[in-house]
């Protein structure tokens, strides 16, 4: 993979998303996979507006993620007014645990939610959806590594999840999404989100982040998530 600066300098956040653009091409080339078929989503949680413009302005980059409904409402909602203006058009996904009371603000401001991991969320997407017409594209969040302090259905359970929100909510699921266990190769978990997917007829698989990307697109990852290759490592009070 292409070695990336640290972003101190906005400008160089810009960089490295280029050169990121260029290292997942290859690597898609690689497996035998149009580039075009991987979706970059910058992973901008924590960082300013001001931060995240350059990569939007001068890089481009129109695909983002949060973690927090509270925190990306405001800065998006400034954000998308001025990609607007340079006529572009801001998709953003939910990438954080979402709170059931968080799910209006989550539908009205979210284009995709990645993390539906339960049928108290399901229940209260349905009910948003269904009020404000709004439609979302939605993940269900599997956790691979059955880790008790993670968020996600546990995989076994993943085939009965997805047939409740489909039949009990009406909800559509378009894809998986899944954070291997830190400190284990992430490849297993990977291969298994791509069986749990293609067994229930789903096409979208956001799996990949800065640190095992490359691994992701080999395995068949439509969406990688990347934040630090891009902005830089995260200091003082960002996590």
């Amino acid at each position: 993979m292409t070695d990336l600066a640290d972003a101190d300098d906005p400008l160089d956040a810009v960089a490295n998303l280029e050169a990121l653009r260029a290292a997942i091409a290859q690597r898609a080339s690689d497996c035998d996979r149009a580039p075009d078929a991987i979706k970059l989503v910058a992973v901008s949680k924590t960082y300013s507006a001001d931060e995240v413009w350059p990569t939007i302005a001068v890089g481009g980059q129109t695909v983002f993620g949060e973690n927090r409904v509270q925190e990306a409402i405001p800065k998006w909602r400034d954000l998308r007014a001025r990609a607007a203006a340079l006529g572009k058009t801001i998709e953003l996904h939910l990438i954080g645990p979402l709170q059931s009371n968080k799910a209006r603000e989550a539908v009205e401001h979210f284009d995709v939610i990645e993390t539906v991991d339960r049928e108290k969320i399901a229940a209260a997407l349905a009910h948003e959806i269904q009020r404000t017409g709004k439609h979302p594209r939605l993940y269900v969040e599997v956790n691979t590594g059955a880790e008790p302090q993670k968020a996600g259905v546990l995989p076994q359970d993943a085939d009965a999840f997805l047939a409740l929100c489909r039949d009990a909510y009406g909800l559509t699921i378009d894809g998986l999404m899944a954070i291997p266990p830190a400190g284990e190769q992430a490849s297993p978990h990977f291969a298994l989100l791509g069986v749990i997917a293609k067994r229930n007829g789903l096409k979208e698989l956001s799996m990949g982040m800065s640190a095992d990307w490359p691994l992701a697109v080999q395995l068949g990852a439509t969406a990688v998530r990347v934040g630090s290759a891009i902005f830089g490592a995260r200091a003082h009070s960002k996590s």
